[in-house]
C-alpha cells in the first residue's frame, strides 16, 4: 500500500477515537483489525490477542477514567519498511477530564494528558499487529502520586512538531532514515571507544533540539540538556548498551534478534522495535536504582523530525513500567502503598451552574 492509502485506511480509527464513543470505536475496530491481531502493550498488560481484548482491557478503562476522552494525533507516518512491511506510526496525547482512577492512579478531577506512541502493521487489508506505549507515569505526576525517584529532565505536556506538519508529512524519507541510522551507529561507538566525541552529537543534532523523553526521564533542550538530563546518567548506568538495526546474527550474536522497523516521510522518521535494545544495569545504576548487574530489554518507540539537515526534535517513549519490572521494582504496587490513604473513588463534578446561580 502507498503511504497515502495507508493513512486513508487508518483515518476512521483516528476519527473515532478523537471523539471517543464506545459503540462507534468498537465498530471501527471490528472493521479495521484482524480478529486475531496481536497487541503488544506496555506493562502491565503484556501481549493481548484480538481487538476485543485491547478494547475491553485498555481503551474502555481509560475511557471510564476520562469520560470525555479524546485521542489527539500530532504525528502520523505511514510507509513500507526495507523488509516490505506496511506500518503506520502515531504520536499524540490522550486528553480528558480525569474523574476516576486508571491503573489505580488517583483521579485529578481536571483536564489530564497522557502521551502515546502507537504503531500499526497492516497486512492484506487488515491491521495484524499493534505496538502500544502509553506514558502512564505521566498520569502519576499530574496526580501528585509519583512513587519513584525524581526525574532529571523537564516535565510538560509533550507538544507536536514545531513545524506544524506532523499530520501532513509526505515525500521520500530514505535520506532521513539513512541519517538517523548513521546517528545511532555513531552513538554506539562509545564506550567501546572511550572518547565521547566519537558520538559526534553536533554532526547530527540541531543546537536548539528538543529531546522529549518519557515521564521518569523527562525532556532535554539542546545538546547540553540532552547530555545532562538523559545521556550521561544513561551511559553511566548502562555503558554496555547495544543496538543492532541490521538484525544480522553475524553482526552481533547477542543482538541479532532485536530488529527495528523504520519508516519515513520527508523530514520525519519513526522506528519500532519490541524490544530493540538489550543492556545491563551496572556501574552508577539508573533511575535511582542501585546497580545490580541485571540484564534488561528495552521497548522504545521513537519519532524524529529533521530541519536544515539536522535532527531538531526527537519524541521517545520507553515502556518505563516494564523497565522497573525487570529491575525488581513493582511501580504499581509502590503507587498503591504511597496512595492507600487517598480517596481512589470517582470524582463527581456538577456542571457548575448552581454556583453561577448563587453569584447572580
Amino acid at each position: 500500500m502507498t503511504p497515502d492509502s495507508l493513512k486513508s485506511f487508518f483515518k476512521p480509527y483516528s476519527k473515532a477515537l478523537a471523539d471517543f464513543e464506545p459503540t462507534a470505536v468498537k465498530a471501527v475496530m471490528d472493521d479495521l483489525f484482524a480478529p486475531d491481531a496481536t497487541f503488544k502493550v506496555f506493562h502491565p498488560f503484556g501481549e493481548l490477542s484480538g481487538p476485543d481484548a485491547f478494547f475491553e482491557q485498555c481503551l474502555l478503562p481509560l475511557h471510564a477514567a476520562m469520560p470525555d476522552m479524546e485521542r489527539r494525533d500530532m504525528i502520523v507516518l505511514a510507509g513500507t519498511t526495507a523488509e516490505g512491511l506496511d506500518w503506520i506510526g502515531c504520536m499524540g496525547n490522550y486528553l480528558g477530564t480525569n474523574l476516576a482512577p486508571f491503573l489505580n492512579v488517583p483521579p485529578t478531577g481536571i483536564l489530564t494528558h497522557m502521551r502515546y506512541h502507537e504503531y500499526f502493521h497492516v497486512k492484506d487489508g487488515k491491521i495484524t499487529e499493534v505496538q502500544v506505549i502509553w506514558d502512564v507515569p505521566e498520569l502519576m505526576m499530574q496526580a501528585n502520586a509519583w512513587p519513584l525517584a525524581p526525574q532529571l529532565g523537564a516535565f510538560l505536556c509533550t507538544p507536536g512538531p514545531l513545524s506544524g506538519d506532523g499530520l501532513s508529512a509526505s515525500g521520500d524519507g530514505q535520506a532521513a532514515i539513512d541519517f538517523v541510522v548513521s546517528m545511532e551507529t555513531d552513538l554506539c561507538r562509545h564506550p567501546d571507544n572511550p572518547d565521547p566525541r566519537v558520538m559526534k552529537l553536533e554532526k547530527y543534532w540541531h543546537p536548539r533540539m528538543n529531546w522529549y523523553g518519557p515521564a521518569g526521564i523527562g525532556t532535554g533542550r539542546g545538546i547540553a540538556g540532552f547530555r545532562h538530563w538523559h545521556q550521561i546518567p544513561f551511559l553511566r548506568g548502562m555503558p554496555n548498551r547495544k543496538v543492532d538495526p541490521t538484525g544480522d546474527r553475524e553482526a552481533s550474536e547477542e543482538m541479532y534478534d532485536l530488529h527495528s522497523h523504520y519508516i519515513a516521510q520527508g523530514d520525519y522518521v519513526c522506528e519500532t522495535g519490541w524490544p530493540n535494545m538489550r543492556l545491563t544495569v551496572s556501574h552508577d545504576g539508573w533511575l535511582g536504582i542501585a546497580p545490580s548487574g541485571t540484564k534488561i530489554e528495552m521497548r522504545s518507540l521513537d519519532f524524529w523530525r529533521m530541519e536544515d539537515g539536522l535532527i531538531r526534535e526527537n519524541w521517545v517513549l520507553i515502556d518505563m513500567l516494564d523497565i522497573y519490572r525487570q529491575l525488581g521494582v513493582d511501580v504499581l504496587a509502590r503507587l498503591a502503598e504511597f496512595n492507600k490513604a487517598r480517596n481512589l473513588g470517582r470524582v463527581d463534578l456538577s456542571d457548575g451552574m448552581e454556583m453561577v446561580e448563587k453569584r447572580t
